[in-house]
Protein backbone atom coordinates (compact mmCIF):
# COMPACT_ATOMS: atom_id res chain seq x y z
CA UNK A 1 0.00 0.00 0.00
CA UNK A 2 1.43 3.39 -0.79
CA UNK A 3 0.06 7.14 -0.40
CA UNK A 4 -0.46 9.81 -2.76
CA UNK A 5 -0.35 13.22 -2.35
CA UNK A 6 -3.83 13.61 -2.71
CA UNK A 7 -4.66 11.02 0.12
CA UNK A 8 -1.79 12.74 2.16
CA UNK A 9 -3.19 16.08 1.60
CA UNK A 10 -6.83 14.92 2.48
CA UNK A 11 -5.22 13.41 5.79
CA UNK A 12 -3.65 16.44 6.90
CA UNK A 13 -7.45 18.66 6.25
CA UNK A 14 -8.88 15.88 8.64
CA UNK A 15 -6.02 15.90 11.20
CA UNK A 16 -6.56 20.05 10.49
CA UNK A 17 -2.56 20.60 9.58
CA UNK A 18 -2.05 23.28 7.02
CA UNK A 19 0.98 21.61 4.90
CA UNK A 20 3.65 23.57 2.34
CA UNK A 21 4.14 21.63 -1.09
CA UNK A 22 7.35 20.53 0.25
CA UNK A 23 5.84 19.50 3.75
CA UNK A 24 3.62 17.63 1.73
CA UNK A 25 6.06 15.81 -0.21
CA UNK A 26 8.35 14.79 2.64
CA UNK A 27 5.31 13.11 4.92
CA UNK A 28 4.42 11.81 1.63
CA UNK A 29 7.73 9.97 1.30
CA UNK A 30 7.85 9.64 5.38
CA UNK A 31 4.47 8.15 5.30
CA UNK A 32 5.38 5.41 2.36
CA UNK A 33 8.34 4.54 4.01
CA UNK A 34 6.76 3.82 7.36
CA UNK A 35 3.95 1.41 5.24
CA UNK A 36 6.77 -0.24 3.55
CA UNK A 37 8.43 -0.81 7.07
CA UNK A 38 4.96 -2.54 8.06
CA UNK A 39 4.52 -4.50 4.86
CA UNK A 40 7.73 -6.40 5.73
CA UNK A 41 6.87 -7.09 8.76
CA UNK A 42 3.66 -8.80 8.40
CA UNK A 43 5.73 -10.60 6.06
CA UNK A 44 7.69 -12.02 8.59
CA UNK A 45 6.24 -15.62 10.37
CA UNK A 46 5.20 -15.68 13.91
CA UNK A 47 3.25 -18.50 14.35
CA UNK A 48 3.69 -20.11 17.39
CA UNK A 49 6.17 -17.40 18.94
CA UNK A 50 5.08 -16.61 22.58
CA UNK A 51 5.08 -13.28 23.26
CA UNK A 52 7.64 -11.61 25.25
CA UNK A 53 6.87 -8.78 28.43
CA UNK A 54 10.48 -7.64 27.80
CA UNK A 55 13.50 -7.95 25.02
CA UNK A 56 15.70 -9.19 27.63
CA UNK A 57 15.77 -12.29 29.91
CA UNK A 58 16.25 -10.84 33.03
CA UNK A 59 14.14 -10.72 36.19
CA UNK A 60 14.11 -7.80 37.86
CA UNK A 61 16.02 -7.03 41.83
CA UNK A 62 13.54 -6.78 44.03
CA UNK A 63 14.16 -5.30 47.31
CA UNK A 64 12.43 -7.02 50.57
CA UNK A 65 9.43 -5.33 51.77
CA UNK A 66 10.25 -4.40 55.34
CA UNK A 67 8.22 -1.96 57.37
CA UNK A 68 11.31 0.72 58.81
CA UNK A 69 9.60 3.95 60.20
CA UNK A 70 7.28 3.04 63.67
CA UNK A 71 3.86 3.83 63.94
CA UNK A 72 3.03 7.45 65.08
CA UNK A 73 -0.71 6.88 64.41
CA UNK A 74 -1.97 7.25 68.00
CA UNK A 75 0.67 10.38 68.74
CA UNK A 76 -0.83 12.03 65.44
CA UNK A 77 -4.65 11.08 66.72
CA UNK A 78 -4.31 12.57 69.75
CA UNK A 79 -3.99 16.02 68.33
CA UNK A 80 -6.42 15.60 65.39
CA UNK A 81 -9.69 17.96 66.10
CA UNK A 82 -11.74 14.88 65.70
CA UNK A 83 -11.39 11.04 65.35
CA UNK A 84 -13.04 8.18 65.60
CA UNK A 85 -11.99 4.26 64.82
CA UNK A 86 -9.00 5.00 63.90
CA UNK A 87 -9.67 7.82 61.48
CA UNK A 88 -9.63 11.56 61.22
CA UNK A 89 -13.32 12.76 60.99
CA UNK A 90 -13.67 16.10 58.69
CA UNK A 91 -17.03 18.11 58.40
CA UNK A 92 -19.17 17.13 55.63
CA UNK A 93 -18.64 19.42 52.49
CA UNK A 94 -21.53 17.84 50.09
CA UNK A 95 -25.12 18.14 51.60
Amino acid sequence: MSLNEEKVSQIAYLARLKLSDEELEINTNELNNILQLVEQLQEIEAEGVEPMAHPLHMSQRLRVDEVKEKDDSNNFQSIAPKTGNGHYLVPTVID
